[in-house]
């Protein structure tokens, strides 16, 4: 018997179809002597966060249940470099390597895996650098237009949409914890929109 693998396919959109990358996967399986355990097919782009198909197969190796993953691209499988390492690393430590249709087969725990796995770290570290050079630039424009960031002082949308509510319980004789409980703020908070309310420091705020 071949090693246990599982097919793992993927489109970016509705209009594909997994079809053509389950039938080249299958007949390399076959070619290869694999046993397959199943076949898991995902619509979603490369940047889709949830990938149900793909938690089924990482969940079958960590079950010890495969050997390894049959994809057509290793782009299919990884949705960036990190991501595509930090899964990579995943599945080695349950001893299951990628197998790429290029028969490139994506093994750690071999010289030229770990070599690979270098040069990914790499790429994945320079991405890294990329995005926070991408997310400062961004601030700094949005900087120079004059544009406010983050949270500014006084800033309180959701209590003081609550106020009236919090300052009615209060009168009824609920207590803090209750009121915040009920309304979904913290004890301190209810607290501090009651001081806000009666002008003056402490009142009530051990309640």
């Amino acid at each position: 018997m071949g090693q246990r693998v599982a097919v793992y396919c993927r489109v970016s959109t509705a209009d594909q179809s997994c079809g053509r990358q389950e039938r080249d996967l299958l007949a390399f399986a076959a070619r290869a002597g694999y046993e397959v355990v199943g076949v898991f097919k995902e619509t979603g782009s490369g940047a889709w966060l949830d990938r149900v198909q793909r938690g089924k197969v990482i969940a079958l190796a960590q079950a010890r249940q495969i050997d390894a993953v049959l994809v057509t691209e290793l782009s299919r499988w990884g949705r960036s470099t990190l991501d595509l390492l930090e899964t990579l690393r995943e599945l080695e430590s349950r001893r299951v390597s990628v197998v790429a249709l290029s028969d490139i087969t994506f093994d750690l725990s071999s010289a030229t895996g770990r070599m690979m796995a270098t040069m990914l770290s790499g790429i994945a570290e320079f991405e890294r650098d990329l995005l926070r050079e991408r997310v400062r630039s961004g601030l700094a424009a949005a900087k120079a237009r004059g544009k406010k960031l983050g949270r500014q002082l006084g800033d309180r949308p959701k209590s003081d949409r609550l106020a009236p509510k919090v300052l009615a319980l209060v009168a009824q004789g609920r207590s803090y914890r209750l009121i915040g409980r009920e309304l979904g703020l913290s004890k301190n908070t209810v607290a501090a929109i009651v001081k806000r309310s009666r002008g003056s420091d402490g009142v009530g705020s051990s309640r």
